[in-house]
């Protein structure tokens, strides 16, 4: 069985860099056991209802601007799996979640920054999944829950987003890996909370964790609530373990949490 995971996609940069982080992801990729497919529920595609992608060969998207050119050659040519998809469908059909097959958009970057941290070859297939901020905290969790089966039959299970994600607080000119009060206190909050199971504290996080609004701003959770689909999908096993987690630029949090066990 693998894991579930929540990742941090960071900024755009990330993908060009070598440092603390990205080593870590490149060593996460060879730790676990290679996964048959790849489920990815990514922050940056936003949808009003369930979207879980159908695609022979992934286009890969550029959905940032004024960044180095370096960063516009990278292309990770992801395959899908139509058998996989049928899967999800199948399993969304069953638990009564509504939901669209996409058959055309290519993989963003808070998905192919992710995937080729840890499967630089490109060579395990995709299904694509959106989020949908507009859902309550228990609604996503359903959906990562519907999913939880996958992992018996080495599915990896991955929400790409981030616990602590304000571009207008961030500190461009701070990259010595300190981090401000504010988001070191949030993130020790849901650390405590996840590591607990306490999803009914977690699912009220607006207004019981500490500095919420500022690390979940109210113009956009989209990059924090990944976290409750991956948390879903090990429902029956409800563990949790943080394995990684650093700051960029004074609060841009770079956590990874692992949910379930690897068998």
């Amino acid at each position: 069985m693998l894991p579930a995971l929540f990742v941090a996609h960071g900024a755009p940069l990330l993908a060009i860099e070598n440092n603390e982080y990205t080593q870590f992801l490149h060593s996460l990729g060879e730790a676990l056991p290679k996964p048959k497919a790849i489920v990815l529920f990514s922050a940056h595609w936003e949808s009003s209802a369930q979207k879980v992608s159908n695609v022979n060969e992934y286009e890969t998207i550029y959905d940032f601007g004024g960044f180095p050119e370096a960063l516009y050659r990278i292309k990770y040519p992801a395959i899908g799996s139509e058998a996989v998809t049928k899967e999800i469908t199948d399993l969304f059909a069953k638990q009564e979640v509504p939901f669209e097959v996409e058959r055309t958009r290519g993989l963003d970057h808070g998905a192919w920054i992710v995937l080729r941290m840890l499967y630089p070859d490109a060579d395990i297939p995709v299904i694509s999944m959106s989020v949908n901020p507009r859902l309550t905290a228990e609604e996503q969790y359903k959906i990562g829950s519907s999913l939880s089966s996958l992992r018996e039959k080495d599915i990896l299970i991955i929400a790409s987003g981030g616990t602590v994600h304000n571009l207008r607080v961030l500190n461009m000119g701070s990259d010595n890996g300190t981090v401000d009060q504010w988001a070191f206190d949030f993130d020790q909050w849901l650390e405590r909370h996840i590591s607990n199971w306490d999803i009914e504290s977690l699912f009220k996080y607006e207004t019981l964790a500490p500095n919420a609004k500022f690390a979940v701003p109210p113009f956009g959770n989209e990059h924090f609530i990944p976290l409750f689909y991956a948390m879903g999908a090990a429902d029956q096993e409800k563990s949790a373990k943080l394995l990684h987690r650093s700051y960029r630029y004074g609060n841009l949090s770079h956590s990874v949490w692992q949910f379930g066990e690897a068998e």
